[in-house]
């Protein structure tokens, strides 16, 4: 890969049988360590001469980059947090006083989707943009996409979410054709192009696939497993990982459905699931150095089959956003370090974010955990569900409050019955109670361009 910007990266066509995008995927732990460690002390360099942020948590932190030239050594170094960049970007907009390159150099610029606060604004250089490329390509190989396909995008194509102009040129460079509807567009025009163009692959995010396909009868005349789709790629939210949700989206597309994973402050996709639908990818482990951290010790963990952790970044190349050691919120649990495809990054599957974890009772209960039992008890259930979080923090005492709608012609007769049972499956599952509400089918707003958000916490939002 070069630091120059391509629509179609050349000998794109030819990769199209190819095991895996690149083959630094299947590089050696030992190789893969040596160019990380070459990479870090390049980036230290950098952030140190260019970052003003760095530059003073170096100061603050009594940090002497020239001592740090190992893997290990990263662990001596500080971590970068959220709430750390929001201050930053309120402090010298539009960029922060974290950006690394000159602003005649930046190229683009992207946004997080601004779920938990205000968007993160990122700035990019064109090497920075053509190194999101590869890591994208990389992810979107392995979960099927392959160069002459046509591609559904369902992700919102709005200006400066990573989910839409990012994934539309990274579907370019890998010399696919993105049919750039987005869930903006809605439901109608992407299940009517979907007829048209017949795609191989459909990207988005679960929940939004997932009723684009309900919808297609009543549209198209037709099932969504009859429009000729052979892989289903989500991310953006959880429900890929979640086996209830994947089945689900298996059956209504007639399709292999596999998982992606990234974020809008390291890059745009650096996880992906192979065929063998076992857990992600760690693809881009030359641009990315990972580790994972035991959030109750806040000490750095073993990649080991197993093991569960937060992830936290540090990018290594990158120009005018660079982070260090950045607590990501991901929590996730690995599920092998090898693979048959021959891959070498562990695989993992993410069980939540801290953003969304809530604490009841002393246990840890993630949302789509939750989400995942209530699927899994249709058609009593239509599977959809929310946690309304009456009280302030992540933290309560109280039973949980989880609203659950009831599956299309269910009678409301049995309602306490199914509430029964749904409090004693999530008691059983994962160890905490409910206060489970049983409501009608379709009674919350149906996913679109925003990602769904399991927890509420306005009550006007809950159903009347």
């Amino acid at each position: 890969m070069t630091g120059q910007i391509t629509y179609r990266l050349p000998g794109a066509l030819a990769r199209k049988d190819a095991p895996y995008w690149d083959p630094i995927e299947a590089a050696s732990d030992d190789e893969i360590h040596a160019l990380q460690e070459q990479k870090l002390v390049q980036q230290l360099i950098h952030l140190r001469e260019n970052s003003r942020f760095y530059w003073d948590k170096f100061a603050d932190e009594g940090v002497n980059i020239h001592e740090v030239s190992t893997i290990a050594g990263l662990q001596s170094l500080p971590f970068t947090y959220k709430d750390e960049l929001r201050e930053s970007l309120a402090a010298e907009p539009p960029f922060g006083r974290h950006r690394a390159a000159r602003q005649a150099d930046i190229i683009q610029m992207q946004a997080s989707s601004g779920t938990t606060g205000s968007p993160s604004y990122v700035a990019l250089t064109q090497s920075d943009a053509a190194m999101w490329q590869e890591m994208s390509a990389r992810g979107l190989f392995s979960c099927g996409i392959r160069p002459g396909d046509f591609v559904l995008h369902g992700f919102s194509m709005s200006k400066g979410f990573v989910g839409g102009t990012p994934v539309l040129q990274a579907i370019q460079y890998m010399g696919a054709v993105d049919i750039p509807v987005g869930a903006d567009g809605g439901v109608d025009r992407l299940l009517r192009a979907a007829a048209d163009l017949r795609p191989r692959c459909v990207v988005g995010a679960p929940n939004f696939l997932l009723h684009l396909a309900s919808e297609a009868p009543k549209i198209l005349g037709q099932p969504a497993s009859a429009l000729g789709v052979e892989r289903v790629i989500v991310g953006g939210e959880p429900g890929g990982g979640i086996p209830a949700i994947r089945q689900a989206l298996e059956e209504a597309w007639g399709a292999k459905c596999c998982e992606l994973l990234g974020g809008t402050d390291i890059g745009v996709i650096y996880w992906g699931e192979c065929d063998d639908q076992s857990g992600m990818h760690m693809q881009c482990r030359d641009f990315i150095i990972t580790e994972l951290l035991d959030p109750e010790t806040g000490k750095v963990i073993a990649w080991e089959k197993g093991a569960r952790g937060e992830l936290v970044y540090t990018a290594i190349g990158r120009q005018a956003s660079p982070l260090l050691r950045f607590r990501s919120g991901d929590h996730v649990e690995v599920l092998d370090t090898s693979c048959s495809c021959g891959r070498t990054g562990p695989k993992i599957r993410c069980v939540g974010r801290t953003d969304d974890m809530l604490i009841v009772r002393g246990v840890n209960v993630f949302p789509s955990a939750i989400q995942n039992v209530v699927m899994d008890m249709q058609p009593a259930t239509n599977g959809v569900m929310r946690v309304f979080a009456d009280f302030e923090g992540h933290t309560t005492q109280a039973n949980l409050i989880v609203y659950v709608e009831r599956g299309p012609g269910q009678s409301s007769d049995d309602d306490a019955a199914l509430k029964a049972d749904v409090e004693t499956r999530l008691r059983n599952a994962l160890a905490f109670k409910a206060d489970v509400r049983i409501v009608r089918a379709n009674v919350f707003e149906k996913p679109g361009v925003q990602k769904v958000a399991l927890t509420i916490r306005d009550k006007s939002e809950l159903p009347q």
